[in-house]
């Protein structure tokens, strides 16, 4: 147990997780860095948690704190200076027609079989695609900050994507998308571009994209939307750290 001394927050306590088989590495263990107790981290704490390198699953605010790995790099776009290549444009000319609608946190059994389908097919052995309807609520439907769910539908109400949207006082966060995966193109793409000029709407500097890791393909994309801010050595930086340059003190 510890305290984090640049954080302002003197009730916070921060703890190690034990190990557990890394998601994005193959043979790799991980561990993590927990925030606690949960019922403080409200939307302006978790604001200032999420630019210090913080995430959230559902209640839980974390961060990557594993012993020989600092692999997984905080990764934020700069929404005023972002400009989509040809292959984002073509995502966004592609899905334009699909109608949004934001909306609070809600159970639909609808949203839970488009989750189902998605996990199977893009996330098969990953441990996701067995959620029962319980971890789904726990993962996406809870929350104690400033959280919208925001469904993308066909004309003629067919649903195609569900976005889990956190508001903060300086960006969005990108908790988790989902969406069919059936159709042609990259509807995750549409969704981030989406996600972008909504932060613009806003007026929001920042859109955070979770974590990037460069030897995971999985996590890729996030690179693609330039210009991106990646969080190492204590702060945002333009470049990210060399692949063997990993440290205790990146995050």
């Amino acid at each position: 147990m510890s305290n984090i001394k640049e954080l302002p927050f003197a009730a916070l306590q921060f703890y190690a997780t034990a190990t557990y088989p890394c998601s994005y590495l193959p043979g790799r263990e991980a561990r993590s860095q927990v925030a606690a107790p949960g019922h403080l981290i409200q939307s302006d704490t978790y604001s200032q948690l999420v630019d210090e390198g913080f995430r959230r699953s559902g209640l839980f605010t974390y961060r990557p704190h594993c012993d020989d790995c600092r692999a997984c790099i905080p990764v934020r776009v700069d929404v005023a200076h972002f400009t989509p290549n040809r292959s984002q444009l073509r995502s966004g000319k592609r899905y334009q027609h699909l109608r949004p609608l934001v909306t609070e946190l809600i159970w639909s059994e609808e949203h839970y079989k488009l989750y189902a389908r998605y996990q199977s097919s893009r996330h098969p052995g990953g441990g996701m695609d067995e959620d029962s309807r319980t971890q789904y609520g726990q993962f996406l439907l809870a929350s104690r900050v400033n959280t919208r769910l925001v469904e993308f539908r066909e004309e003629d109400g067919t649903l195609r994507m569900v976005s889990i949207i956190d508001i903060l006082e300086h960006g969005l966060s990108a908790v988790y998308t989902f969406y069919d995966p059936d159709l042609a193109g990259s509807l995750g793409t549409y969704g981030i571009i989406w996600q972008i000029n909504q932060c613009r709407q806003l007026k929001l500097p920042w859109l955070y994209l979770g974590y990037w890791i460069q030897e995971s393909q999985k996590m890729a994309y996030k690179s693609g939307f330039v210009p991106t801010q990646y969080r190492w050595n204590g702060q945002w930086q333009a470049l990210p750290p060399e692949p063997t340059a990993y440290s205790q003190d990146f995050l």
